[in-house]
């Protein structure tokens, strides 16, 4: 892998930015701290810089050469997680119970490298919009830039994520033409019975009892509603209920969240989960309040995009190092918003599996600083190769 050496010089700095950031970690519409530094980093670079959009995103623009040449969105989120960091590091976590667990201090460094680096050379023609995202974890800061005018005030011809995987080797690169990650729905159920001597269930009516049927049943619709190739995954993740071991309780609680890729599974699962939690509630003589969330979208990348981020990626590592048909994930990304009104594509880096075990969204996970200068060139290729001087 070559490096830009004006890439290289810059990573000390790079990686000082990025552990400032790891060591006061904000979660959603809180990242105040960090969009002030973000913002101020950008102002010092030359760029037009705009605050305020999603409460903390900040947007800083680069226009080199014609200004009406394409403009691209280049994306990085700035959140972290409501986890008690365990790393023994200099500069962890100084907000007791948050932590950046997921990577987005790399994320966010690496853009600001990035737009640093973009910023000193002459070698691109168009505008460049680099997107500091609020919000990406469970509350869709993509989303509220999206209906606050992210794409009115900066429109684009293409947006581009990068999400750092520490389960695929370091400095490999991978994305999926078409749906890449899943849409994210939840549910909360709430089961009103009668509660009664655990010896004398007869008297009683057993939300316990009701909610094992629930949750019984919920796994049918995969398995027996939908078609077989079509992915999709119900989990139930939390049950409350009950108080002693002879004492059947009043009430019970239950939630969960659903994982599919296109809209009519989506409509099914919702809709039969609505049948079976009737079903339950007349059967078995208890009251079922269901409440059903649709939180983000499927990331769906558009093919040509996809195929220009590939190309930046094997000029970033090689050809062998580019996974290009990376097999859908269950998992979801609030980037799916920006898809959802820009064509575009996000793409994967290769973290490699760390030592300790720590993985994404757990007390030890670490961001791999050696990722700094892969994820910097992938942007100068990206942004070179879109928006070439000789265009």
């Amino acid at each position: 892998m070559k490096i830009n050496p004006n890439i290289q010089k810059l990573i000390p700095e790079i990686t000082s930015w990025r552990h400032q950031i790891h060591a006061w970690p904000e979660t959603a519409f809180e990242e105040k701290r960090t969009s002030e530094f973000v913002a101020e980093k950008l102002t010092s670079f030359g760029l037009k810089v705009h605050t305020g959009l999603a409460k903390t995103g900040v947007i800083g623009t680069l226009q080199k050469g014609s200004p009406d040449k394409p403009a691209v969105g280049l994306r990085a989120d700035m959140d972290g997680l409501d986890i008690l960091e365990e790393n023994d590091l200099p500069y962890r976590s100084e907000n007791p119970g948050k932590m950046h667990a997921c990577g987005h201090d790399g994320h966010t460094a690496m853009l600001l490298g990035a737009a640093k680096h973009l910023s000193q050379c002459d070698e691109f023609n168009g505008t460049v919009h680099f997107i500091f995202q609020p919000a990406e974890e469970n509350e869709g800061g993509a989303g509220v830039m999206v209906r606050e005018g992210l794409f009115e005030k900066f429109p684009v011809q293409a947006v581009f994520g990068l999400h750092n995987f520490p389960m695929l080797p370091l400095g490999y690169f991978a994305i999926a033409p078409g749906p890449m990650m899943a849409a994210f729905d939840i549910f909360d159920i709430h089961i009103k019975g009668r509660g009664g001597h655990a010896a004398m269930p007869q008297q009683a009516r057993d939300p316990i009892l009701a909610a094992s049927y629930l949750i019984s049943q919920f796994q049918s619709i995969v398995s027996r509603n939908l078609e077989p190739i079509e992915g999709s995954v119900i989990s139930v993740t939390q049950i409350n209920g009950g108080t002693a071991y002879n004492i059947i309780p009043d009430d019970v609680c239950l939630k969960g969240t659903t994982r599919h890729f296109q809209s009519h599974i989506q409509d099914a699962i919702e809709a039969r989960m609505r049948e079976i939690v009737d079903g339950v509630s007349k059967s078995m003589d208890v009251t079922v309040d269901f409440s059903y969330e649709r939180r983000y979208p499927a990331v769906i990348n558009n093919l040509d995009k996809t195929q220009a981020a590939i190309n930046a990626a094997k000029l970033t590592a090689g050809d062998e190092k580019v996974i290009s048909n990376l097999p859908p994930i269950m998992g979801s990304e609030d980037f799916a918003f920006l898809l959802q009104k820009v064509p575009g594509a996000y793409m994967g880096l290769g973290a490699g599996v760390p030592e300790d075990g720590g993985m994404l969204h757990q007390s030890r996970y670490n961001f791999n600083d050696a990722l700094l200068p892969v994820g910097v060139t992938y942007w100068e290729s990206l942004v070179k190769s879109l928006l070439p001087v000789n265009d």
